[in-house]
């Protein structure tokens, strides 16, 4: 049986309200994030807590949080853990994430790896990934336990197949489609199935939030791949340029290559072997020239209606209007990456 569900919002609220809303919630997450720390060993205590910080969006718990939604002031325990397993294993990729980028700043400040070295790093990133799935064990049912552990094996299936593809040139559209739904959507998507799971919603909904993460997490990865080449260091908070630096093919390089003509098409695929300096400046200068961004935006907002769509159906529950704002928050952070004229 559903659990009582309180009555829907007559229309979505101004969404800059809406991270109002889960202040009660996200503090009592870092509260919570922060409690974990004396179950880490005293020597690697001060390296979770340089990872725990609060500086980050909190985009999968706050999922978590609106899609189990009850009503302004009620902060379920069971969601606090919940969000606090998927930032945990957020973190723990994000670590092992700026290892292979080589990045220097997540954040606004150095990475994991370069404060402490790659090689503690990994090990830091894995302590991470451990603890999530220690707090799994602490729900009453298994089935947090085995979603989680199920899409933290998906996760690492789209880090490895990115892993195996730098510097190859042998990627195709579908391949980068399917890492990016394995490496980003997947823990979007589990944070709404927690979420509406746990509050107890049917189990129709608890289908089409999952649907709706999942979109949106494409979408917010391809908007991630957009800013790699038009954002700025100081507003999105770490290092920049490294998808081409590393040899990653991402949805603006396929496009750039399909617009350019043969000669600049070999170029950028000899960038991506490393068999010739990367030249950032020139390749972003190409995408404003060949019009990249319209098309790489439309592909983010073709993710964000889907997943809208997915949601159609149940617009009287209470979640829905605040998860549809989340769309609208990452429709305008596409424009403010918008180059000007």
């Amino acid at each position: 049986m559903s659990a009582p569900r309180p009555a829907a919002p007559a229309a979505p609220p101004a969404f800059a309200s809406v991270f109002g809303l889960l202040g009660p919630h996200l503090q009592e997450l870092d509260q919570y994030l922060h409690s974990q720390l004396t179950a880490f060993e005293p020597e690697v205590r001060n390296m979770v807590d340089y990872c725990i910080d609060t500086t980050g969006k909190r985009i999968r718990p706050t999922l978590v949080f609106l899609s189990g939604w009850r009503g302004p002031g009620v902060v379920q325990p069971e969601l606090v853990r919940a969000a606090a397993v998927v930032e945990l294993v957020h973190l723990a990729t994000l670590v092992h994430d700026d290892i292979m980028d080589g990045a220097e700043v997540r954040r606004s400040r150095r990475t994991a790896a370069r404060e402490y070295g790659a090689t503690a790093a990994v090990l830091l990133g894995d302590a991470l990934f451990a603890h999530a799935l220690n707090l799994t064990t602490q729900f009453p049912t298994t089935e947090v336990c085995s979603a989680v552990s199920e899409s933290m094996r998906r996760v690492c299936a789209g880090e490895i197949m990115q892993t195996l593809r730098r510097g190859s040139t042998n990627v195709t559209r579908a391949d980068y489609q399917r890492i990016i739904d394995l490496k980003t959507a997947e823990l979007f998507r589990v944070s709404c199935f927690l979420g509406t799971k746990l509050a107890g919603f049917a189990p129709g909904y608890v289908d089409a939030v999952s649907r709706f993460g999942r979109h949106l997490g494409i979408a917010y990865q391809i908007y991630d791949d957009l800013a790699d080449f038009f954002g700025e260091e100081k507003r999105v908070g770490k290092t920049l340029g490294t998808d081409l630096a590393s040899g990653k093919l991402t949805l603006p390089l396929f496009l750039l290559m399909e617009r350019l003509p043969a000669s600049g098409r070999e170029e950028v695929l000899a960038e991506i072997r490393g068999q010739r300096p990367v030249q950032s400046a020139l390749h972003i200068q190409q995408m404003r020239d060949l019009d990249i961004f319209n098309a790489v935006a439309e592909a983010v907002m073709a993710e964000v209606g889907a997943a809208a769509t997915a949601l159609q159906a149940w617009p009287g529950e209470a979640p829905t209007p605040l998860l549809l704002g989340l769309g609208e928050v990452l429709r305008g952070q596409v424009a403010a990456l918008r180059p000007a004229v």
